[in-house]
């Protein structure tokens, strides 16, 4: 199982981007200086939160060499309802080289998942969040929606390699306590002709 996988971040880009932020965290009267601190996700690491106009930021502090390991931020997503906008987030993150592959995005998404954030996947993906998504799909609830015209359609656990290459399709990862019916209440998620479904969401009346 594949998504479209082709976003590359220039390094020196990421490395200035990170290089700001770490003297904004350091700068007093800044914004970003003195942020809520998260319980440790990861034992020698400092988790600073943010939230700002419905959007989650965690900025990522690795006190013994000084530096900024990288950060996540919860975006909000322009191609919602309101409704959805109420529940669902698109989530991306940006580390410097030596911190990826340390499983710092897959505690934040797990932190994320666990306060109840249902997850919605960009357009495209980088081969390290194509597999961070897949490894988060084994703990909790993963499947396949089709976003457009502001209207999210379920599509099922699995979808067709023609589907899944589409840009409107969009990979969902439901937070804790949701399922999809909760979702087509409150987020107005459409449900229409599902089948085979296993663990998003339990008993469910199908529907064309």
């Amino acid at each position: 199982m594949e998504l479209r996988i082709d976003v590359q971040h220039p390094p020196d880009t990421l490395e200035n981007e990170l290089a700001t932020l770490e003297q904004r965290l350091n700068t007093p009267d800044d914004i970003l200086h003195g942020l809520e601190r998260l319980t440790p996700l990861l034992p020698d690491l400092i988790f600073h939160y943010r939230e700002a106009d419905g959007e989650h930021y965690v900025y990522v502090e690795d006190p013994q060499r000084r530096r900024l390991a990288g950060y996540t931020v919860f975006n909000r997503l322009i191609e919602i309802d309101r409704r959805a906008d109420r529940h669902l987030r698109a989530p991306h993150s940006k580390y410097r080289p030596e911190y990826r592959r340390r499983g710092i995005a897959t505690a934040i998404y797990g932190w994320a998942l666990a306060r109840g954030f249902c997850l919605l996947s960009g357009a495209r993906q980088s081969p390290g969040a194509h597999a961070l998504w897949l490894r988060l799909g084994r703990r909790h609830p993963l499947g396949f929606v089709d976003l457009r015209c502001k209207t999210l359609r379920y599509l099922g656990e699995s979808v067709e390699p023609t589907v899944r290459e589409d840009l409107h399709t969009r990979m969902l990862l439901l937070g804790e306590g949701w399922t999809l019916a909760g979702l087509e209440e409150r987020a107005g998620l459409v449900l229409e002709e599902v089948v085979g479904l296993r663990s998003l969401g339990g008993l469910l009346v199908l529907r064309r």
